[in-house]
């Protein structure tokens, strides 16, 4: 599946109507961004289940701004619009490929139920 470039306008639409998102925040002018980007595209074609969608913060500044994006290249990992991942930096492949498997791998019932333990917790507090 080819990576596909996400705005204001289908980003919602994007993390809630796929099980597994993968977001690349960059620029154009970002060299470590480009040097990512030929990794970031062949993971795509490794893995057609996910989506592979990138932000270009430069046009997408509200995005950026949303997500507190500091430094690019950023990665974030969505799957089940929960961010399971985000980090600065770009991966090499083996990483992004571990990356892939740890977050497929999870018990996603698990995660929802821990996050429902934190909030509930927090509204006793």
């Amino acid at each position: 599946m080819a990576v596909i470039e996400l705005t204001k306008d289908n980003f919602e639409t994007t993390i809630n109507g796929n099980d597994v998102v993968i977001v690349d925040f960059w620029a154009p002018w970002c060299g470590p961004c480009r040097g990512f980007a030929p990794i970031f595209e062949a993971a795509s074609e490794k893995h057609p289940n996910i989506v592979f969608a990138k932000v270009n913060t430069e046009v997408e500044q509200d995005l950026a701004g949303y997500f507190q994006i500091r430094s690019i290249p950023t990665l974030m990992v969505f799957r089940e619009q929960v961010i399971l991942y985000s980090e600065a930096g770009s991966l090499p492949a083996n990483a992004l490929d571990s990356l892939i498997e740890q977050v497929m791998g999870l018990d996603m019932a698990q995660v929802h139920k821990d996050i429902a333990d934190q909030q509930s917790q927090q509204g006793e507090a």
